[in-house]
């Protein structure tokens, strides 16, 4: 927790801030810095319920005058203090929620091979992959596993799409098709052109599920190693489910397939 004054800064040429401002508007710009940038209360929230600290806490005046985020700003081991046209122009949001967070990257580690996950085959829409996140970890997934192409996992909007998911989950991302052949877990494929009905077919576990590019789908190369591919029944005739969506149901079925045994 801060013991200190917080630290007022009212130039926006400080560089602290300029890194805030880059951190907000560039997808990537996380893995040159180090750093994520998590805006809004709730993911600080999120971040604190899992037992990991806030780092450096930017607030804006207007916050800090509310005692609930004043508290929760003094958690941090540093709180710069701006004022609220300042931290206006910090935020990536249309409607910026006055608080954040800079925190460290959790540092790449090697994949566990017989961990329960998921693997994202360039899904490259940030709310698609922030949703599948949280949808991993309301499940009992553990790790997710993303290619290259996939979109960035700590940028800000697939941050916000996981709602603090990332800090219950080990996250590895830029891999190849090849990095996954250490997995003993076998790979599921979601498919909408599966004969295989996930319903009806027998789920191992642990497993990692694959799931494919919104338009592509499953890389060919990875789909011949997957052990099963499934498909979701659709009685109302559409032709695919949104890769999020289909994680979901996945997941969910896994999870229900678990508590049963």
């Amino acid at each position: 927790m801060a013991s200190r004054p917080p630290t007022r800064l009212s130039s926006r040429a400080n560089p602290r801030l300029a890194l805030v401002r880059r951190l907000s508007r560039d997808a990537a710009g996380y893995r040159r810095a180090g750093l994520a940038w998590l805006e809004g209360d709730h993911l600080l929230r999120a971040r604190l319920a899992r037992g990991q600290p806030l780092h450096e806490v930017v607030i804006a005046e207007s916050a800090w005058a509310q005692a609930a985020l004043a508290g929760l700003a003094a958690r941090a081991e540093r709180v710069l203090l701006v004022p609220d046209a300042l931290f206006d122009e910090l935020s990536g949001l249309p409607s910026p929620a006055r608080i954040g967070a800079l925190v460290p990257v959790p540092e790449a580690l090697a994949p566990a091979v017989d961990a329960p996950g998921i693997v994202l085959d360039r899904v490259q829409d940030a709310g698609n992959v922030g949703s599948m996140l949280r949808s991993a970890a309301a499940m009992g997934v553990r790790q997710v596993l993303a290619l290259k192409g996939t979109a960035a996992l700590w940028s800000p909007k697939v941050l916000r799409a996981g709602m603090g998911a990332h800090f219950a989950l080990q996250l590895h991302e830029g891999l190849s098709i090849d990095d996954l052949q250490a997995l003993r877990c076998p790979l599921l494929a979601g498919s909408s052109h599966a004969e295989r009905s996930l319903a009806q077919a027998p789920l191992p576990w642990p497993c990692a599920w694959v799931f494919g590019n919104e338009g592509q789908g499953i890389d060919p190369a990875l789909l011949r190693r997957c052990a099963m591919q499934l498909r979701i029944d659709q009685p109302g005739g559409e032709e695919s489910l949104n890769v999020a969506a289909a994680a979901a149901i996945c997941l969910y079925e896994s999870a229900r397939r678990r508590g049963r045994q």
